[in-house]
């Protein structure tokens, strides 16, 4: 096994600007994997870091600055070109948590950074920014804007050769949360996904809520007029009034729609006997597509936030696996979704992303997710099971 310590504040180790090819992790020369770390300078992303995995046909870009994100994926289809997975917001930079401040305009300054493919929303609480008690959250919580601590590559140096990148992210206030995040992204050469597993770690001596969110975000090629998006469907509902005039095409997705706004659809998904559930987007065509498969037992619900809005503005749809829906954490404990961590308890969250490139892969994942939806009728709720502002 290769291990190289990117950044350890306990071993007082920064590498900054490194290159790595196959032969100086002890790899055959021939085995297609290369690690580089960028130590980014300019505007708003001056002091963060990207870290490029290239792992056979897919090239994935994570920030460790960003609570471990990722900001994208490109995979070769069978003629070579590169699909690339994530999106394109007006926010270009890699923007540094130090240059964003989550309580401006009513706490949506969370926003300010907000441009990757995976992105976590969590853990002392998620959703919509607002009072909760005698406490105002920010959106979506503090983890995606927390620098990352030891920051660890791991290579195995024998077939199938996994390239592992580890990572710790403290959300702790005095008082009040002692978590870490123990997070792991892996991938193969030879295999279509990228792996994220994540250890939620309560060090404090008392139990606490918490609340996650994986706010997975794509775009072209894969979203385009005449895209669809397939998910083994046990409830699903409007988060609002306006996403109620969307349910009949709900899963249908639009060209870049001026005013279009965001349309958001919470879902009790159901999931397989390995305790999975899966949801698929594909292009028009049905040749590309991101499968988002997720572990129900520790993320046991699904928002499709669909915000088929103007290129300029942010054409994307996200698929959330997440303990909560996006509603403000208020609302969400009469509906059983704001669970507590024990003292000294973890909480494991599994999610993969199915990095499909071919008609097969996207046929595949269609017919496993319409198996899945054939053991149990979609129940279909025409109203919101929240209503903002009403207690």
């Amino acid at each position: 096994m290769f291990q190289l310590v990117l950044l350890s504040n306990q071993q007082h180790i920064d590498v900054g600007n490194v290159s790595l090819s196959a032969e100086l992790m002890g790899l055959p020369k021939d085995i297609p994997i290369s690690v580089q770390q960028t130590c980014l300078m300019g505007g708003k992303q001056a002091g963060s870091c990207l870290i490029t995995l290239t792992v056979g046909d897919s090239v994935v870009r994570v920030v460790p600055t960003r609570g471990m994100a990722v900001l994208d994926v490109l995979r070769k289809d069978k003629t070579g070109k590169d699909v690339r997975f994530g999106w394109d917001s007006p926010v270009k930079e890699v923007v540094h948590p130090s240059f964003i401040n989550q309580e401006a305009s009513g706490g949506i300054g969370w926003l300010d950074g907000f441009n990757e493919m995976v992105v976590r929303c969590g853990y002392q609480w998620a959703g919509h920014p607002g009072q909760d008690g005698d406490e105002f959250l920010t959106l979506h919580g503090r983890i995606q804007n927390t620098p990352a601590d030891e920051v660890v590559l791991e290579v195995e140096q024998v077939p199938p050769y996994r390239v592992s990148l580890r990572g710790r992210v403290d959300e702790k206030r005095f008082k009040f949360t002692n978590f870490e995040l123990h997070t792991v992204l892996s991938l193969a050469p030879d295999e279509p996904y990228l792996l994220v597993e994540d250890t939620l770690v309560n060090k404090g001596s008392y139990p606490r809520e918490y609340q996650a969110i994986y706010h997975n975000n794509f775009a072209q090629p894969i979203l385009e007029k005449g895209a669809q998006l397939h998910v083994p469907v046990a409830e699903l509902s409007p988060f609002n009034d306006y996403a109620a005039g969307g349910l009949n095409d709900w899963n249908q997705m639009p060209a870049p729609t001026q005013d279009f706004d965001e349309m958001v659809f919470n879902i009790r998904p159901l999931s397989d006997e390995k305790g999975f559930s899966h949801a698929l987007l594909h292009n028009a065509n049905a040749s590309h597509g991101i499968e988002v498969s997720y572990q129900t037992d520790t993320l046991p619900v699904l928002t499709v936030w669909k915000n088929t809005d103007t290129l300029e503005q942010g054409y994307v749809v996200g698929i959330e696996p997440g303990t909560s829906f996006a509603y403000n954490r208020s609302y969400q404990r009469g509906l059983g979704l704001v669970p507590t961590i024990a003292a000294g308890e973890s909480k494991h969250f599994v999610v993969r992303f199915g990095l499909l490139t071919n008609e097969d892969q996207v046929q595949a994942s269609m017919a496993n997710i319409a198996q899945l939806q054939g053991t149990q009728t979609a129940q279909i709720l025409p109203t919101p099971i929240v209503r903002v502002g009403e207690s």
